[in-house]
């Protein structure tokens, strides 16, 4: 796994899969390393050359003092791109990873392919959630909140049924560094990418989770709606639906990205 260096900030970078295919990258929700996309690693990888990284704050990457931004996210995969002399990719994001997706589609769209915009959304309505969630953090780390991350990621049935997983998923996000995940949420507190949805001309998947309350199916459809040609798939997940619902979630993004 490379440590690929962007601007002074080192990121984890791992690149597996099929040579010589079209090369799909990863990018990761809040809280959470490459290691979220185990689910996937297989089937897309049987037909892509498949890269994933810790985004800035998170996993094996460096945590550069915040705030970070949807630019500064953005200039981090274009880094990774030029590093790895790749020309261009498709794209599968969840959300936060769906956000970076957008800012890069519509900022620098000769780098992307087609791309899936998975449990996301460009805008939040009350961005004061994100000072609630900051201040429960720095007072309490990434503990205070892990539960209700957690109860918002996968549904209740999903956790009851495979406790194992829900407790790699939660420990996955409990070594998430502080200040890293702070500086996200500040990011994520500031998003507003609405009018970059007019610029996008990528074909796109929009998925949304049936369960989702954190980006519910309304703001999925509100991305829909102005990106021209998008289509949408709902898997029978919450937030996480790469992990709670991998068959579907996979078929989708294979069908879509394979689809002529």
């Amino acid at each position: 796994m490379p440590m690929i260096d962007a601007d002074g900030c080192m990121l984890n970078v791992s690149v597996e899969g099929r040579d010589g295919g079209a090369t799909l990258m990863l990018s990761n929700s809040l809280g959470c390393s490459s290691q979220m996309w185990e689910p996937q690693i297989k089937a897309l990888g049987q037909v892509f050359r498949v890269i994933r990284y810790d985004r800035r704050g998170h996993g094996k990457s460096s945590v550069p003092p915040g705030p970070y931004s949807m630019e500064r996210f953005g200039l981090d995969v274009l880094a990774i791109l030029d590093d790895l002399n790749i020309e261009k990719v498709h794209w599968c994001g969840i959300s936060m990873g769906g956000m970076v997706g957008q800012w890069l589609a519509a900022h620098a769209p000769e780098r992307l392919g087609k791309i899936v915009l998975a449990n996301t959304t460009s805008y939040y309505p009350d961005p004061s959630i994100w000072d609630v969630r900051i201040k429960a953090v720095r007072d309490g780390g990434l503990a205070a909140v892990a539960d209700t991350v957690i109860a918002g990621w996968l549904t209740q049935e999903f956790r009851d049924s495979y406790p194992e997983i829900a407790d790699r998923m939660k420990a996955m996000l409990l070594a998430t560094p502080v200040e890293g995940y702070v500086a996200c949420c500040e990011a994520l507190r500031a998003l507003d990418l609405r009018e970059d949805l007019l610029e996008i001309k990528s074909p796109t998947l929009v998925i949304a989770g049936r369960y989702d309350k954190s980006t519910p199916i309304t703001m999925a459809e509100a991305i829909r709606g102005r990106i021209p040609g998008a289509s949408m798939t709902i898997v029978d997940a919450a937030h996480i639906s790469n992990v709670e619902a991998a068959g579907p979630f996979n078929d989708a993004v294979l069908g879509f990205l394979t689809q002529r």
